[in-house]
């Protein structure tokens, strides 16, 4: 009994390293990266991707799709046994049921893997048969992705871009006002950590609620399993002249720099290091919204996150990848159902230029990138409003607060993407006619007819832009 439990384990191990092996030759596989930058939209963006390369009515920008060469899609167990799988169908139900809702957001890494059964086209179509490709979609927070530049930061230099940044922001004034009391040079002292470590976490909460982007330790917002670990009970001092041993600061330094080798290195060693294809959404209404202080946090989140996908620039980066590299980052606008389409190209304009300059400033090369504008799932309709004479494009849908039907003019973005650019660079309080506004809208309750997908918009260019060359 004893020997054939064996056997039988032993043949199963042996035909499941050989499915491994086959797939790995002869099934292409994707991996795409998908992550966030606050509350973008990862889980509808995901579910609404999926549901479209299922059902392909509405993928007209996916050649693949429109010249039928998708001849069918279906999901399968993602290959990671020790990855929680993105739970899709309870999403989807979510997004498209007869109560529609927006489904909750994902707080750590998940994954799934959706197959298509592809047609290849050119002379390759006409001599081989149709064939799978896998694509793994990896979810996982944004602020995960914005830890890898802390990598390349001492706790000093990293310490004193936290101060310079957050010097003057309301919600940063308890912790400042704490920070003032406390003594770097004093004697390590554990609830003084502690207490610094809970009003910085406090200060980080409120930050991305307040639309700003670059909230490292991206582990102190979801901290899980971790939560009062040493690994997270840290903040951001000034470094004093002559910090000694036992000192807070000196303790303040080794668990940042615990932090970075335990916490940030195993996740991008883990998961990060066989990506091949990287989605960044970010909600640039929001932070244009929130005010020049937000977008200039943003373009520098985008920047960081460039530098990120320099492996030759980051020696232990480079050691994990080991020559494989990311080849495509897109950077999406989400939410661009809240404009009337007349105002995508500005918000498209104004990716491209925070994307250009996010470039420059990491002086990068390598990945091919884009930006556009678009919506995961398409909650609004457009309607044109006459009001004191004038005619305003509008969007109409439900509001998230109150249920109610409503029409929204958010006001005009401007053509020019530098006027808001250079405003945000010269750290100006707000913009010069400071009345962008946004809504939340629900879900509009849909009536989706056999083969189509949820209504979005672009959701099928950035999918060409992402997997359209692996279709071919």
């Amino acid at each position: 009994m004893v020997i054939g439990t064996i056997a039988d384990g032993v043949t199963r191990g042996v035909e499941g390293a050989l499915a491994s092996v086959t797939g790995a030759i002869f099934d292409p596989v994707i991996r795409i990266g998908v992550t966030g930058l606050s509350r973008a939209g990862k889980t509808v963006f995901i579910t609404s991707l999926v549901a479209n390369l299922m059902d392909r009515a509405r993928m007209p920008q996916l050649q693949a799709a429109a010249q039928g060469r998708i001849l069918t899609a279906y999901l399968q167990p993602q290959p990671d046994n020790t990855v929680p799988r993105f739970d899709y169908e309870h999403h989807l139900g979510a997004m498209t049921g007869p109560t529609p809702h927006w489904p909750e957001s994902t707080r750590a890494v998940s994954e799934l893997r959706l197959s298509l059964k592809v047609h290849p086209g050119g002379l390759l179509g006409g001599l081989t048969g149709p064939r799978t490709v896998h694509l793994d979609i990896i979810d996982y927070p944004g602020e995960w992705l914005l830890d890898l530049g802390l990598m390349d930061k001492s706790y000093a230099l990293w310490a004193a871009e936290v101060l310079q940044r957050i010097e003057g922001r309301a919600e940063a004034a308890e912790y400042l006002t704490l920070l003032r009391g406390a003594d770097p040079v004093a004697r390590f002292d554990e609830a003084a950590a502690q207490r610094l470590a809970a009003a910085f976490t406090a200060y980080l909460q409120a930050a991305r609620a307040a639309g700003y982007s670059d909230c490292t330790p991206g582990r102190f917002l979801l901290p899980g399993e971790m939560a009062g670990s040493p690994a997270l009970t840290f903040a951001p001092l000034p470094k004093p002249q002559n910090p000694g041993r036992g000192t807070l600061w000196r303790e303040m330094e080794r668990r940042y720099d615990a932090y970075r080798r335990e916490v940030v290195r195993p996740f991008f060693r883990s998961h990060f290091a066989r990506i091949d294809r990287q989605v960044v959404l970010v909600d640039a209404l929001g932070a244009i919204h929130a005010g020049p202080q937000a977008v200039d946090d943003m373009r520098r989140a985008m920047a960081d996150i460039l530098s990120a996908f320099r492996p030759g620039r980051n020696s232990w980066l480079a050691e994990i990848l080991r020559g494989r590299r990311v080849e495509k980052i897109l950077f999406a606008a989400t939410k661009a159902d809240h404009l009337h389409h007349s105002q995508h190209p500005r918000l498209t304009a104004i990716m491209e230029a925070m994307l250009r300059e996010a470039r420059d400033r990491a002086d990068f090369a390598g990945a091919k990138t884009a930006a556009m504008s678009i919506a995961s799932l398409r909650a609004t309709v457009e309607e044109v409003v006459e009001q004191g004479g004038q005619t305003l494009d509008c969007v109409r849908g439900t509001l998230v607060e109150t249920g109610r039907q409503a029409a929204m003019y958010p006001g005009e973005l401007p053509e020019d993407p530098g006027a808001l650019l250079v405003l945000a660079r010269q750290g100006a309080e707000r913009w010069l006619d400071a009345d962008f506004a946004v809504m939340g809208f629900q879900p509009a309750r849909l009536s989706l007819k056999p083969g189509e997908g949820p209504p979005h918009i672009r959701l099928d260019r950035a999918a060409e832009f992402l997997i359209g060359d692996r279709l071919a």
